[in-house]
């Protein structure tokens, strides 16, 4: 018996495989779009991937719960794209090793404002501990910085979203911003960017230059480190 498009759809909108295949077609469409418009900041990849894939499941009505259990395979990889971060670190260490002082006093000094802003205005507003527990280690990767907020009794979805939201406005104002500082030197701008905005951040930085992409994975995989012992200790400062 012939399938009418309605049936169709609710028997396709039902299988995990079709929001896995729409997730990497709305991906791969978002970088043709981007590299058209010449890696403008704007034309982001990911901005458009979300704001594409949330249109999508507004207009079908499709629950969250639905599309991540197709999705959750893409989840799964953020687990080994995480510690393969480690991987230019070590083939470029030649690169990196006369930096190894201004790179460790710039980690430093950017995980414990990341964190210290956060829990300075979160105070400011008011927020309920659980809620700035989960802001705490959103310039964090978003692997480490989930696993971070539950660890600490925060929300791990809500972090999941404040770790997107920090990572595409990097990635939208890092340019014009450096060039406002005049910062030139490329491993300082993707170094800053990997610092405040985790893989999005990253990505951009491979965009505009290897070297600031590089540096940029570089204090990725650090300020996951540090954002992870930097995170309890002001967990415990606000106190239960």
């Amino acid at each position: 018996m012939n399938r009418s498009p309605i049936d169709l759809w609710v028997y396709l909108s039902a299988s995990p495989l079709l929001w896995l295949t729409l997730t990497l077609l709305v991906w791969i469409a978002a970088q043709g779009v981007s590299r058209l418009l010449g890696r403008h900041p704007l034309a982001n990849p990911v901005l458009m991937s979300i704001l594409a894939i949330s249109a999508c499941m507004f207009a079908a009505e499709i629950p969250y719960e639905r599309f991540f259990a197709g999705a959750q395979f893409i989840h799964f990889l953020l687990g080994p794209a995480t510690v393969a971060i480690a991987v230019p670190l070590y083939r470029q260490w030649g690169e990196v090793r006369p930096l190894l002082l201004p790179i460790s006093v710039a980690l430093l000094i950017g995980s414990f404002v990341a964190v210290a802003s956060v829990l300075a205005l979160g105070l400011l507003a008011g927020l309920p501990r659980d809620i700035l527990l989960s802001f705490l280690p959103k310039s964090a990767t978003a692997g480490v910085a989930m696993a971070i907020s539950q660890s600490l009794g925060g929300d791990p979805s809500l972090t999941a979203v404040l770790v997107i939201v920090t990572g595409i406005a990097g990635a939208l104002i890092v340019t014009p911003f450096m060039n406002v500082m005049r910062i030139d030197d490329y491993a300082a701008r993707g170094f800053a960017v990997g610092l405040t905005s985790h893989g999005i951040g990253t990505a951009r930085a491979y965009d505009v230059n290897p070297t600031a992409g590089l540096f940029a994975g570089i204090a990725m995989a650090l300020n996951a480190v540090a954002t992870s012992l930097m995170s309890p200790i002001a967990a415990a400062w606000l106190g239960g």
